[in-house]
């Protein structure tokens, strides 16, 4: 085949086969022979058994939509859930037992604090996640709505001394409420010193006090008494305050504060999944050298910023001597996990001796572990894992069948690339309802492995609406925030964590905050996931992750863990209260309103996935918000247009005009953007108007309501007309 290397039984798309033996393998320690043998038979091992897999869930999926013909009406919850347990969707459940995941970083075992989700196909972005270990304090209240513009506090390209004053006040309050002086204020303060192991305050009025907790006094930088830094730990995260009196802003403080540090994404999720657009060999590839960049610690990017050319690279570990005396680091980078596509999509980056594309996902559980081997080898200035552990979220699978099948395809991988067993840690993503409802059969099977769950909005409403097709029109999007199996579900996924034993072990964490310039809000509101067992949730951006890093100061996550391990509620029937209405009392208005505003949240961002290659961006929503996309938000749209139109809430003719009107209005908000190619001046050859629209009218027919084999097809056709 022309563009393919013929190894081992495989077609190897040359540029990857390159790429693998001139990059990836040296220094791994396996040779380029013995790899490639086995990576073949690994292949032929697991194909037929994910293909199994995919099968049986449409089998599932075949017989509830002919219970739920057979059974119209009302829904009998006892009925329902004996049919369930017969197909075998809800599962026998396992006895009780605890994880036992060994060799897991601090980062998740003992720490809590902000995750960041960002695009590896993105090198400026992946090392701007990267790096956002540390994130300044008054830079994160300084640029955002956090702080009023009232009053002349105004934003501008030029500094705002009064905007800077609140800034500061803030700060110094935060220092008050998690750091507090004896019966004084930092705002007192005009000198910090180190005296007899001991943080020493001198106030204006010439008297010296010391915090109320000497022990968040851990380290310090510089002189005893002239420090220029100061290490504060409060929650087992960390605080620096950064002392430079000759520095603009240290010059104005009274204590020569120029800035606070504050710990902030404490961990990473570098995406080759929903936010990226990644369909050929040419993508995987981009997608695997950034990931050995990061990992090999060797990843830089230039571009330029305002006049000024700015080289971007990771960021060294940070120094400091104890109160004691004693030097010590600590890290200065976000523990990255890696995320892989789950079981559904294929490659053809790689296919197999019929020339049929193989798995994505076990492509990319072979190439990102062996990728990751490198920072297990220390073949990098930097460590990732101080525990020698490789940490793999998977996403999309369901129920414990397909959970355990990833587990044996990772001990397959470690006996394949010499890796020691169990050294793959693996996230379980609680975003499909038979995961949801078997959920601690699903920790069980990677009992020994598993580092994070989570739960994600968009994914689940997605399966839930495709799951239920049948049984009726869904409720508008909105209303699923407060509905009853929402918010059980969510509170089932941190009930079964902490009572399988995750604390210590692993992260229990929440989803996005998708409006990266709306922080006071996300200030005001993101502090429940803590409060409802999370001891992680993801963020938009690192001023984002230093914002929510407050939250953890604020409270205290492993207190909170604590109390809620001591309940357990079975909340099986309201997770299984599908979100259908019982009434249809909508207004012709209302309906129009639903559809408008998923409609241009479709094309919104699938206009950047088709036509640009861009899988993660912030997207004007109807209302001009900005909203941190990724592809999930397109599965919950387009399902719920499909189960409307599919129960005639709605009109195919509708929902096309719909389409149509709403183009219009994504090109108006796109029209600042030089690479922007609209769609309404011709809809019939904008490929991604096309795909927007087999996304809603095709459904209904798609695998668990997915996009991904739309989005694929279709920017590979548009990739085609590009280069020709």
């Amino acid at each position: 085949m022309i563009g393919y290397v013929l190894i081992s039984n495989l077609y190897v798309d040359e540029k990857l086969f390159e790429f693998i033996n001139s990059r990836v393998l040296p220094g791994s320690g396996l040779t380029r022979d013995k790899f490639w043998e086995e990576f073949s038979e690994l292949i032929h091992d697991f194909i037929p058994r994910n293909n199994k897999l995919l099968k049986e869930r449409d089998t599932l999926h075949q017989r509830i939509n002919k219970w739920y013909k057979e059974n119209e009406g009302a829904l009998n919850m006892d009925a329902y859930q004996s049919f369930l347990k017969e197909i075998n969707y809800i599962e026998a459940e396992v006895t009780d037992f605890t994880v036992n995941t060994q060799g897991i970083d601090k980062e998740i075992a003992i720490q809590s604090g902000p995750q960041l989700v960002v695009p590896v196909d993105n090198a400026r972005y992946a090392l701007n996640a990267a790096n956002a270990r540390w994130g300044s304090l008054y830079d994160a209240l300084y640029g955002t709505d956090v702080i009023s513009e009232d009053e002349g506090a105004e934003r501008s390209n030029r500094y705002n001394p009064q905007r800077g004053k609140r800034v500061v006040s803030y700060a110094k309050q935060f220092l008050d409420d998690i750091f507090p002086i004896k019966a004084h204020s930092h705002t007192e303060v005009v000198n910090y010193s180190i005296m007899d192991s001991n943080l020493v305050m001198e106030l204006g009025n010439g008297e010296s006090t010391m915090l109320s907790d000497k022990a968040k006094f851990i380290g310090y930088r510089g002189g005893r008494l002239d420090p220029e830094a100061i290490l504060l730990k409060n929650n087992h995260i960390h605080v620096e305050i950064q002392i430079d009196k000759q520095d603009k802003i240290g010059s104005e403080d009274n204590a020569g504060i120029k800035d606070i540090l504050i710990e902030s994404a404490l961990t990473t999720i570098l995406d080759c999944e929903d936010s990226v657009a990644a369909v050929d060999a040419n993508d995987k590839i981009l997608v695997y050298s950034n990931l050995l960049g990061l990992m090999k610690g060797d990843l830089s990017t230039s571009f330029v910023k305002g006049s000024q050319k700015v080289t971007r690279t990771l960021q060294s570990d940070r120094q400091y001597v104890s109160p004691t005396g004693n030097e010590f680091t600590l890290q200065g980078r976000s523990l990255m996990f890696i995320r892989n596509v789950g079981h559904l999509m294929t490659t053809n980056a790689i296919l197999d001796e019929n020339q049929q594309e193989i798995p994505e996902g076990i492509m990319d559980g072979v190439l990102t572990s062996l990728i990751a081997k490198h920072d297990i080898l220390r073949n990098s200035n930097y460590q990732n894992s101080r525990e020698a552990s490789i940490y793999i979220v998977k996403p999309k699978m369901h129920g414990s069948k397909e959970v355990a099948f990833a587990n044996e395809l990772f001990n397959r991988i470690e006996e394949m690339i010499d890796l020691d067993k169990n050294t793959l840690k693996i996230g379980v993503m609680d975003e499909e309802r038979r995961t949801t409802l078997n959920l601690k059969n699903c920790i069980y099977q990677v009992r020994e492995r598993i580092a994070f769950i989570n739960t994600g909005f968009l994914d689940r409403t997605g399966d839930e609406i495709h799951t239920s097709m049948e049984l009726g029109p869904m409720i508008r999007k909105n209303e699923m925030k407060t509905s009853n199996w929402l918010q059980s579900y969510e509170k089932s996924n941190v009930n079964v964590g902490l009572a399988t034993g995750l604390q210590g072990h692993a992260q229990i964490g929440k989803g996005m905050w998708a409006m990266p310039d709306l922080m006071k809000d996300m200030l005001d509101q993101k502090g429940n996931q803590l409060k409802a067992g999370a001891n992680t949730a993801w963020v938009p951006s690192p001023i984002a992750a230093t914002l929510h890093a407050l939250h953890y100061h604020q409270i205290n996550v492993h207190q909170v863990q604590r109390e809620l391990g001591q309940q357990y509620d079975d909340v099986r029937n309201e997770i299984l209260d599908v979100p259908v209405t019982k009434t249809i009392n909508w207004t012709p208005e209302e309906i129009q309103q639903e559809l408008d505003n998923n409609a241009q949240g479709i094309l919104g961002y699938v206009v950047r996935w088709i036509d640009m290659g861009i899988g993660c961006s912030k997207v004007p929503d109807i209302n001009n918000i900005s909203l941190m996309e990724d592809r999930a938000t397109l599965r919950i749209s387009s399902q719920h247009i499909a189960n409307w139109l599919y129960h005639d809430i709605c009109t195919k003719e509708q929902v096309m005009e719909t389409m149509k009107r709403m183009a219009r209005v994504v090109d108006k908000q796109n029209s600042g953007d030089p690479e922007y190619k609209p769609m309404s001046n011709n809809l019939d050859v904008s490929i991604a108007f096309q795909a927007a629209c087999d996304l809603v009218f095709k459904g209904v027919d798609q695998p668990n309501g997915y996009t991904e084999p739309i989005l694929h097809s279709r920017r590979l056709e548009a990739k085609a007309k590009i280069k020709h």
